[in-house]
């Protein structure tokens, strides 16, 4: 509320007439009575005697309030700072990495060897020996005994020793190689640069040091 002329002509006028300043307050509309008591002042209007008597009970008379200054005004709290709300931020996609070429190695006869990264794990230990009978089993009727091995047949065993079924491969080997061709890209290997072999583990305690 602004305080033009025209409300500070009605201020004044009612104040010298002796209106009480709740009076004022509510011709004037929009403006409290402490508003109109501490315009008073700083117009310089005549305070009033006040009305209350000693012998009356204690009464706070509204001219000895007008007379005394205004009480501030409580200046406004200031709003509470609100944190930003936290927005989970999503994870960075994951670079899709293009298959990497493997490359083969041919040996000789046309076999293909294996790459070190498609090396097998050691086969599980063989179980305990058992006799083999002396007759030949149904189980490998038709497939490649121990008795059967030559020069000119593959031996590459296939199952474990003193099982019903262990047999040899019997397939036509690799000139000057032991092996046929497949089983031959199993048994040699490329090797990796010297640089990225890796050493042998230790052997138990007593053995030679690995160098």
């Amino acid at each position: 509320m602004s305080w033009t002329d025209e409300r500070i002509d009605t201020l004044r006028t009612m104040w010298e007439a002796g209106q009480t300043a709740s009076q004022i307050a509510e011709a004037l509309g929009g403006v409290s009575r402490n508003a109109v008591i501490g315009k008073a002042h700083r117009l310089g209007l005549q305070a009033r005697p006040s009305p209350v008597k000693a012998n009356e009970p204690a009464v706070v008379a509204e001219a000895v309030v007008a007379a005394a200054p205004p009480a501030p005004e409580p200046e406004p709290e200031p709003e509470p700072i609100r944190a930003a709300p936290v927005v989970d931020a999503e994870p960075a996609p994951e670079p899709v990495r293009e298959p990497q070429p493997i490359l083969r190695s041919v040996g000789p006869g046309g076999f293909v060897r294996q790459s070190p990264g498609e090396q097998q794990p050691p086969p599980s230990p063989a179980p305990p020996r058992r006799l083999v009978p002396a007759k030949p089993s149904p189980e490998i009727a038709g497939k490649t005994s121990l008795l059967d091995l030559n020069d000119r047949i593959c031996k590459w065993p296939i199952g474990h020793p003193g099982e019903p079924d262990f047999h040899f491969c019997g397939d036509k080997v690799n000139p000057g190689f032991p092996y046929c061709v497949a089983h031959c890209g199993h048994a040699y290997q490329a090797q990796l640069p010297r640089r990225d072999r890796r050493p042998p583990p230790p052997l138990p305690f007593g053995g030679p040091r690995v160098r």
